[in-house]
């Protein structure tokens, strides 16, 4: 599987597997996680989509029970994590209301917080989890730049950021944002004409997308022509649907990144299945189009 150079010194894969249902898992015992990053593994996934607040702020300690158990895996993956939402259950329970904290002090405890559970002794790439409006970007940007240095984490980055907020935050900053994860998909595909990929593209920042299925919308009963036509590609290329919707992202020359979350190891077993589509410029506006429900202009 081909590999994005985030940073000078973070490479990560080309697919990455999502955690955040992790905890929704009837078996979220240490075997069985490992049983889903080595399938990862096999496929040349060693990408881990983390966030404190997945799980109800609980998916992280199953990763780390499972890190604990087989401690060999920590050195064959990168983990992705982010910080940044305070929500009123787990360990926030007594918080009044839902809110942002990009300050100093919630950062470096939420760091150390992430270390603990996983139990590792670094975070490759740390993310500021949602944009706050009462961001002090002097005192955050340092303190991600704090937090690199201190080596508890390699590199830094954001996620549902707007080019704006990525501005801003990165005015304060000695190191470079590495990505904003954002939402994309053949449904939700508003960011390649809203300024948000043309942004990341203007300054050779690869997107990670997180929801590249929609949620699973493609599968309902929503979305039948968009369903029908991807359906059609998929039978030429004998792959299913999922394949061709995430080969539809991995197409655009922007290098996006698609973060693929399943408890399922035999849907795990095929993420990779949408490398091996084959899509030309017309079978991409095709579906763009079907998606748009009408022809471009």
């Amino acid at each position: 599987m081909d590999r994005i150079d985030l940073t000078s010194n973070l490479t990560i894969s080309r697919l990455v597997y999502g955690m955040w249902r992790l905890g929704d898992d009837e078996d979220a015992s240490p075997g069985h996680v490992q049983a889903k990053i080595e399938t990862c593994l096999e496929q040349g996934m060693t990408t881990l989509d983390q966030a404190d607040i997945y799980g109800d702020y609980g998916a992280e300690e199953i990763l780390g029970n499972c890190l604990k158990s087989a401690p060999h895996l920590r050195d064959k993956v990168e983990i992705v994590t982010k910080c940044g939402i305070v929500a009123p259950v787990g360990r926030y329970d007594s918080a009044r209301v839902k809110y942002y904290d990009t300050t100093r002090t919630h950062l470096e405890a939420s760091v150390d917080q992430s270390l603990k559970l996983m139990r590792i002794d670094h975070i490759d790439l740390l993310l500021i989890h949602r944009p706050d409006p009462m961001m002090d970007h002097v005192e955050t940007g340092a303190t991600l730049d704090g937090l690199i240095d201190s080596g508890k984490v390699r590199s830094v980055g954001v996620s549902n950021f707007r080019p704006w907020d990525w501005r801003l935050l990165q005015s304060a900053m000695d190191n470079h944002l590495a990505t904003n994860q954002i939402e994309l998909s053949v449904v939700t595909h508003e960011a390649f004409t809203n300024g948000d990929v043309a942004f990341l593209q203007e300054n050779g920042v690869p997107p990670m997308a997180w929801s590249p299925l929609a949620g699973g919308a493609l599968f309902g009963g929503d979305h039948e022509p968009l369903k029908s036509k991807l359906s059609t590609i998929a039978s030429e290329q004998n792959v299913d649907i999922a394949a061709v919707a995430v080969a539809w992202l991995l197409t655009h020359p922007a290098k996006i990144i698609p973060i693929l979350g399943t408890n399922n190891l035999e849907r795990i077993s095929s993420m990779s299945d949408a490398t091996k589509v084959e899509m030309d410029r017309q079978t991409w506006f095709d579906i763009y189009s079907t998606a748009l429900g009408r022809e471009v202009a």
